[in-house]
């Protein structure tokens, strides 16, 4: 049996590792990247009229006419969030920001509208660790799992129109948000930002003077902290940040502005002993 002809698009880890779990069970034609991409999109579909689209994380308008080639299933949108919640650009983020402890896919129907287009499949996966990395991988292999087990009768399949009601909507990161306010927040919001802040725009915090992006980071809270030196040095990581709740954040690795990643007990000994003398 032939395998199914696909044109994918996307960038980043939800689409890389999307393709990495479609590529051995499908023909890939093509993967589209840029905007430059499209017209190539266009002319494979149209020499290749049974070609799926699949897109993952691709994050440029598609206008009416390239949606209406893949006509009638559309191009297949596999969004890392249970729809219409967290609609936009950073909805993996956006949930690890507002606290959720589980997180969730769908597989829609692409349309003009940002994310409302109407839902082939949905799932939600629970008990993943609260690291960005790893919650990409999971989603983005289930969704394309699931892609992978029905394209075969994906034509056959009404999608369910999405409520409006419930819709949210996330925001674009930028640069502004790196740097991390402690004394305004409660430490599980800092390991928050910290987790969502990896990639992109990075989550930064300056020691000894020196402004350090964080890598790695757990909670302690108030009632570990003792004031005595020899009490702190026993503990996983010594270099801590102090929070608006009182608790605190330790900070395992971290990667001082132009220097290379280090665990904090480097850190300490190099720039710590440093600013000290």
């Amino acid at each position: 049996m032939s395998k199914p002809e696909v044109i994918f698009l996307g960038n980043g880890p939800l689409a890389d590792a999307t393709l990495e779990t479609l590529a051995p069970h499908v023909e890939l034609l093509f993967h589209a990247r840029t905007p430059d991409d499209l017209a190539k999109v266009a002319e494979l579909k149209r020499k290749h009229p049974a070609a799926f689209g699949i897109l993952a994380s691709y994050g440029i308008l598609i206008k009416k006419d390239l949606l209406d080639l893949f006509e009638p299933e559309g191009i297949l949108n596999l969004h890392p969030s249970l729809l219409p919640k967290y609609r936009g650009a950073s909805p993996i983020e956006s949930a690890i920001l507002a606290g959720d402890t589980d997180f969730s896919y769908s597989i829609m129907k692409l349309v003009r509208k940002m994310d409302a287009g109407p839902i082939y499949h949905q799932e939600t996966l629970h008990n993943l660790p609260l690291d960005k990395s790893i919650i990409y991988e999971h989603l983005a292999t289930a969704g394309a799992t699931w892609l992978v087990e029905n394209l075969d009768k994906i034509r056959t399949m009404t999608p369910t129109p999405q409520p409006e009601t419930g819709a949210t909507y996330t925001d674009k990161f930028d640069k502004s948000l790196s740097q991390l306010h402690p004394e305004k927040h409660s430490a599980p919001e800092i390991l928050r930002q910290i987790i969502a802040y990896q990639t992109f725009p990075k989550p930064k915090y300056e020691f000894f003077g020196k402004t350090c992006i964080i890598l790695k980071a757990h909670l302690v809270d108030s009632t570990t902290v003792i004031c005595d030196p020899s009490i702190i040095n026993t503990l996983v990581s010594p270099l801590m940040i102090k929070c608006a709740d009182r608790n605190f954040i330790a900070v395992d690795e971290l990667q001082p502005e132009g220097k290379k990643p280090m665990d904090a007990k480097s850190f300490l000994n190099g720039y710590g002993k440093t600013a000290r003398k």
